[in-house]
């Protein structure tokens, strides 16, 4: 068992936009940056396993033309030169896109998704695709947590989550349905972004279920804004959807009026000292002025609560629903090729009617429509992103019952690493409000400065 050190208050030097300045004067160069990217990665990989696939030449080669761009002083955007890794489930046209299972081994499509032919045309580099979960489900891949590789690193984001974590790049790419965005943000110590729903294209993601909403794994709450942004800027949003708007720019400091604190299903399950850490954080934002209202002063929120309590259950069963094709197809064509843990899911998926769904469907607007509701009284809601630190073993990704909520929602999320238990990461989290992800950022700001950790 190895481990690199966690503490909440290390400035993340890796963070990319803390380099801009120098590749400008050109004390430092995108092609230099790279170069120390690989040497984490060769330094530890081995170990992580975060990645299926590393394009080292094609990197190589992109960092050094945004390194004469920058020479030029013309960028292309401001990611221009930075590294990126990439869930293996968007295509990629010099990659191959497999999706964590065999049915896809060596899957070349031959082009881009939406998502990285943007990526690309901002000058960024993409440097590898990293592992998920089978199908971006359940069954866990070979990625370790880089914390402590005694454990997981979360799911299904697994690989894209343990690489920022791990320091091997400073942006990833990951995905969400039920919790796989923030979740592996709060195991890996990322500056986790859950987006709204259709913010930036799926188009050629293979991932379209009706919750599914693309986001970042980013060292610094400024590279996760930046690098959605940007994407959102050259990719687009969803169709139908006008995708992420506002500056480039971090948005600046907000306090915002009044914070609600969401227990959800998950406080049940929340044992005592995590319990403990997150409200004593709590305290020092009250300490430092924020409203922070909780289920037994607001009758509201507590009625919000009660709604949203079933939303892992309402969730799992939409997403079987929409999933049982093409499970179907391939289980049929060769049942070797599904792992037990989704076959066994899909005996009892195949039995929701459609009747069922459109319930399911209901209820989902149901729990969308209270959450808006709360929008006069509420600026963001405050909860944790898991129940505690990342489970050891790796067997399970662990229990998506905090992140599920945003993602029934719409609704963008952030998580921020600020508590340690076991000498671990573990992170608080931000929902928001659909197509309000910018005042998102300048609340996390704020939570930040008052911290006074680095941004």
């Amino acid at each position: 068992m190895t481990s690199q050190t966690y503490d909440p208050q290390t400035t993340r030097l890796r963070a990319f936009h803390t380099r801009v300045s120098a590749f400008l004067d050109g004390s430092d160069t995108p092609r230099a940056y790279l170069e120390r990217c690989l040497e984490e990665i060769d330094r530890r990989e081995g170990e992580v396993q975060a990645f299926v696939t590393l394009n080292v030449e094609g990197a190589r080669k992109a960092a050094d033309a945004s390194t004469e761009r920058y020479a030029a002083g013309k960028p292309l955007s401001e990611i221009d030169g930075m590294p990126f890794g990439i869930k293996d489930l968007f295509e990629t046209e010099d990659m191959p896109t497999q999706c964590g299972s065999p049915i896809f081994k060596d899957n070349h499509t031959g082009r881009d998704c939406a998502l990285i032919a943007g990526l690309r045309e901002a000058g960024a580099i993409i440097l590898g695709k990293t592992v998920t979960t089978e199908f971006a489900f359940y069954n866990p891949g070979p990625t370790r947590n880089p914390f402590d590789t005694a454990r997981t690193p979360g799911g299904s984001s697994s690989g894209s989550g343990a690489a920022v974590g791990a320091g091997f790049v400073p942006v990833a790419i990951g995905s969400q349905v039920v919790g796989s965005l923030i979740r592996p943000s709060s195991y890996n110590a990322n500056y986790g972004f859950k987006p709204s729903f259709g913010a930036i294209n799926r188009e050629g993601a293979y991932s379209n279920l009706s919750q599914t909403a693309l986001g970042t794994h980013a060292a610094s709450l400024t590279d996760a804004w930046i690098a959605a942004r940007v994407a959102a800027k050259f990719a687009g949003g969803d169709p139908g959807y006008i995708g992420l708007t506002g500056d480039v720019a971090l948005p600046n400091s907000v306090q915002p009026a009044r914070l609600a604190r969401l227990d959800s299903a998950g406080w049940g399950k929340t044992p005592t000292a995590i319990r403990a850490k997150f409200e004593a954080l709590l305290d020092k934002l009250t300490t430092a002025g924020a409203e922070i209202s909780t289920n037994s002063e607001s009758a509201r929120l507590e009625g919000f609560e009660q709604i949203m309590a079933p939303a892992l259950d309402v969730t799992n069963a939409i997403c079987g629903y929409e999933f049982l094709w093409p499970l179907k197809y391939y289980y049929r064509r060769d049942p070797s090729s599904i792992s037990k843990n989704i076959a066994d899911r899909l005996a009892d998926w195949e039995q929701i009617t459609t009747e069922q769904y459109a319930v399911l469907l209901d209820e989902r607007n149901a729990m969308r429509a209270a959450h808006d509701a709360l929008s006069d009284e509420f600026s963001a809601f405050i909860t944790l992103s898991a129940t505690g630190p990342a489970p050891e073993g790796h067997d399970w990704t662990g229990d998506p019952i905090y992140a599920v909520n945003s993602s029934i929602l719409g609704a963008p999320a952030i998580n921020l690493p600020l508590l340690e238990a076991e000498g671990m990461p573990l992170g608080i989290q931000l929902i928001g409000y659909p197509r309000k992800d910018r005042e998102l950022f300048a609340y996390a700001r704020w939570i930040l400065d008052v911290l006074g950790l680095p941004r």
